[in-house]
């Protein structure tokens, strides 16, 4: 059975600190590579209890692609040591275009913020992630990044989030609330960006009607998809 993902804020999967296994590579001869950023990358934002973080996991599965949730990216922001292999080999395109975005986004309050929008750019800049939360929707580009939005009706989330939780039906649906207004306030603080507006997402899935499985293919998919499209591209 996978393990619920949207808890897996405060967990790291064993061996998800180590080099990403790039697996999937796409694009017409399996082998066209970008100067900056180098591949594509998956920026996921999910509702409290949609299992989000799970289906993000799967999705890297069936890719290769190293996820990057809360947690890890949280440490990784604080940590130098740990994000020094993602730039030692990193091309002065990469790092032309980092800054570049980095121009773009402008001051975003706090040194710490600032820290996980420059760790977002640099995984961004290497391709071939997929990023759970913390704005990364924000922070990568739309022409190199696939935005997907997991869903799911109000009382099906309450429902997953008291199970796994163990909690009281009125108490899970507290924490929903909870965690969904903790998420909008940090993109609208942040970034000046609603987390419900669907334009911005180029995949939104319904979890308690699509599950788990089908929502990880139909990502992987569309990543194969939108990879294919880009194959050949050379910059910004």
């Amino acid at each position: 059975m996978s393990q619920p993902g949207d808890l897996a804020e405060m967990e790291i999967d064993a061996g998800e600190g180590a080099p990403p296994a790039h697996g999937f590579r796409g694009g017409p001869g399996g082998g066209t590579r970008r100067a900056a950023p180098r591949g594509l990358s998956i920026a996921l934002s999910r509702e409290a209890g949609a299992r989000g973080g799970t289906i993000a996991r799967l999705a890297g599965q069936r890719l290769g692609w190293q996820v990057y949730d809360q947690e890890l990216l949280e440490f990784m922001a604080q940590d130098a040591a740990a994000r020094q292999a993602l730039t030692e080999d990193m091309t002065p395109e990469c790092v032309a275009w980092i800054e570049s975005r980095l121009s773009e986004i402008g001051e975003v309050g706090d040194g710490h913020t600032a820290n996980l929008i420059r760790l977002m750019l640099e995984l961004g800049a290497n391709g071939e992630v997929v990023i759970i939360g913390r704005g990364a929707g924000c922070v990568l580009p739309t022409s190199t990044t696939l935005h997907v939005r997991i869903v799911a009706p109000l009382p099906d989330r309450v429902a997953y989030m008291g199970q796994w939780l163990r909690l009281p039906a009125d108490d899970a649906a507290k924490h929903v609330r909870t965690s969904d207004g903790r998420r909008a306030e940090y993109l609208r603080t942040v970034f000046g960006r609603p987390a419900t507006e669907p334009h911005q997402y180029d995949v939104v899935l319904n979890s308690s009607t699509l599950g788990e499985e089908a929502c990880a293919e139909l990502i992987a998919q569309a990543a194969r998809a939108r990879w294919g499209h880009l194959a050949g591209w050379d910059g910004e």
